[in-house]
């Protein structure tokens, strides 16, 4: 009887002993395995065609020169980028894709160019000082509500092109780029939000081909390459 009993105790503890076992690996599994660290940093470029880097391969637009350099500086890091551009688009284009396509509001970076193909059409100055704060509020929005996550890019100055030589007058062109960048930039300055001149960049185009795409209009890999080296600084900041 004795010897029933001795062996009926150790069996129930030895369930016990078991299931405890098994509750502690449960909780182990479940309750105390770290949450993996997402290392994955998210561009947004809106734009026209100097966004979408017209007449320049893929990998040779300033957004995707700025995806890679930020890939090779910094440590372990993963880099998306979406671009919306497309070339041609003035403001109000820029505005109607972004309602369009609604992208979310979880990017690390935000840049912003746009304005050349308002004063190429001759559309009334007004609209630009009206939509380019609507299209820098989107941004800002699309950066998760942080404006410190946002570059504007002044616009390039195409006058200094061999295309830009014989269409208008150039030195008109050179003055009204002048008038929207200045707004850009003051509304920029008054608001915060970091501000990259490049058009100077640009302005070397007659002086080095090499700037110049092969469409003799928009800028080359060599050129975008350059913004990017202005670029990189503040966008590691801003990413981080």
């Amino acid at each position: 009887m004795k010897t029933i009993l001795g062996t009926l105790l150790f069996s129930i503890l030895l369930c016990f002993f078991y299931s405890c076992n098994a509750s502690d690996d449960n909780n182990t599994n479940n309750d105390d395995s770290p949450n993996p660290i997402d290392n994955t940093k998210r561009i947004l470029s809106l734009g026209d065609s100097y966004t979408i880097g017209q007449s320049v391969c893929d990998s040779c637009k300033f957004p995707e020169q700025l995806k890679d350099s930020l890939i090779a500086n910094t440590d372990e890091v993963t880099v998306e980028l979406k671009v919306i551009a497309q070339t041609g688009w003035t403001t109000t284009d820029l505005i109607n894709n972004i309602v369009s396509e609604n992208p979310p509001n979880e990017y690390n970076l935000v840049t912003l160019l746009i304005g050349v193909n308002n004063q190429y059409q001759g559309a009334p100055f007004s609209i630009y000082e009206s939509e380019f704060p609507q299209l820098v509020h989107m941004a800002i929005n699309k950066a998760q509500g942080d404006r410190n996550r946002v570059m504007v890019v002044s616009i390039p100055d195409y006058a200094y092109t061999p295309f830009g030589q014989f269409s208008g007058d150039p030195s008109l062109t050179s003055t009204e780029i002048d008038m929207y960048n200045a707004f850009a930039e003051n509304y920029c300055n008054e608001n915060n939000i970091t501000f990259v001149n490049i058009t100077d960049i640009t302005r070397e185009g007659l002086n080095n081909p090499d700037l110049v795409a092969s469409d003799d209009l928009h800028p080359s890999e060599l050129a975008y390459s350059r913004f990017v080296e202005r670029l990189l600084p503040l966008a590691i900041e801003k990413i981080q």
